[in-house]
């Protein structure tokens, strides 16, 4: 008898203050990962899917992201050579 499934691992990765584009305030979001790994025996093997989004704390409203827009956000956060020319509260594209 062989026992395999998934098993999801969800990981914050920063907190960024941005401009809500659901409710348009200016709050914390949080950037998630999360991963869906292949398990044989309850042990994680590989990933199988991997998606990147934030939500607002202010109304809850998620968006999803591209590992790009994870990477360049993710950044921003830890304080990247561009930091100080952007303003904190960056509205956050689709």
């Amino acid at each position: 008898m062989i026992i395999f499934g998934t098993k999801g691992y969800l990981y914050q990765l920063a907190i960024l203050t941005l401009v809500c584009a659901q409710c348009g305030n200016p709050s914390a979001h949080t950037l998630r990962k999360r991963v869906t790994k292949f398990t044989l025996f309850f042990v994680p093997l590989f990933p199988v899917s991997t998606k990147y989004t934030t939500q607002c704390t202010f109304c809850g409203a998620e968006q999803k992201l591209t590992a790009e827009q994870a990477e360049q956000l993710q950044a921003q956060a830890v304080g990247g050579p561009d930091r100080g020319q952007r303003s904190q509260q960056q509205p956050y594209g689709s």
